[in-house]
């Protein structure tokens, strides 16, 4: 592991963001034109002191960034796919996926948008429906993904394959979602061309689903842009919400938000969301990547 190499790396990439870019307050008094360490860490669920040390490039306190450290510090200095794939070669870490896994790499626009939306519940999403990052009013929304790998960290399987995944909806609303999710997910294997793991998740999901083969078989597709919801909160009943989408230009990620009319009552809810937010729901604030000290205070997600 090239340590010096990659803390010069990690400093240089730090210089050139401006607080604003990430939604962080400019403050007096600033002496480095860029972010500093205790805000990079914030930013990416670390401790200051455990950041400090990598851009320190120092190995006397055994400094071993894990994947999900690295992929946690290329979201939050923003860095482009060349440059994420750099950072991995100079830990000497394997190069994640692009498209999917726990380490996936949120493209730099629709990071810097979520960033904007504080106080609109907002999600980056692939095109498999795996949730990559969200903001603290989506948590409280839509409550905790689970952890999982491999095709049950889509939510579209876990729609056809686990009935908890449905609760956050009104039942008469599901024949419509699974209509959607399908149609959604012909056009994401139709995108995504010859690839494995779609495929072996298609054909489970005609095994252990009734409905979703009966759908599939439908070969309706249509890419899921914008939809009316009514989501199930625990708290404050059925809320209505426009739910939006915005797609990367490949297709492979989209950034999902959701709104209300002013003046409606879904409008109030979110209001009301703003101050319970995840009290309700014992969630605490962002996991600590692993083989990372855990930070003083909560990740910003």
């Amino acid at each position: 592991m090239n340590l010096p190499e990659l803390g010069a790396f990690l400093r240089t990439r730090r210089d050139r963001i401006r607080p604003a870019e990430v939604g962080l307050p400019q403050g007096p008094r600033r002496r480095v034109p860029g972010l500093r360490r205790e805000e990079v860490a914030q930013l990416a669920g670390l401790s200051a002191d455990y950041y400090t040390e990598l851009e320190r490039g120092s190995a006397k306190n055994g400094v071993q960034p894990s994947a999900q450290t690295l992929a946690a510090l290329a979201r939050a200095l923003r860095l482009n796919g060349d440059e994420r794939d750099h950072l991995f070669h100079l830990a000497e870490r394997p190069v994640p996926p692009s498209a999917h896994g726990s380490s996936t790499h949120v493209q730099p626009a629709l990071l810097g948008l979520l960033d904007r939306l504080s106080n609109t519940p907002a999600r980056v999403i692939t095109d498999l429906h795996e949730t990559l990052v969200e903001n603290d009013l989506a948590l409280a929304l839509l409550g905790p993904s689970p952890a999982h790998r491999g095709p049950a960290a889509s939510f579209v399987y876990r729609w056809f394959t686990d009935p908890r995944a449905r609760d956050r909806y009104p039942s008469e609303d599901h024949p419509h979602h699974s209509r959607v999710f399908v149609a959604d997910l012909q056009a994401a294997a139709a995108r995504r061309g010859r690839d494995p793991e779609v495929a072996r998740m298609i054909a489970v999901l005609r095994r252990r689903s009734e409905e979703f083969a009966a759908l599939w078989d439908t070969h309706d597709v249509a890419v899921r842009r914008m939809d009316h919801k009514k989501i199930v909160h625990p708290t404050l009943g059925v809320i209505e919400l426009d739910c939006h989408n915005l797609l990367s230009e490949d297709g492979r990620q989209r950034l999902l938000w959701f709104t209300a009319p002013p003046g409606t009552r879904g409008a109030e809810q979110l209001e009301l969301l703003s101050v319970i937010g995840t009290q309700e729901l014992g969630v605490t604030g962002g996991t600590t990547p692993e083989g990372a000290p855990a930070a003083e205070s909560g990740s910003q997600r």
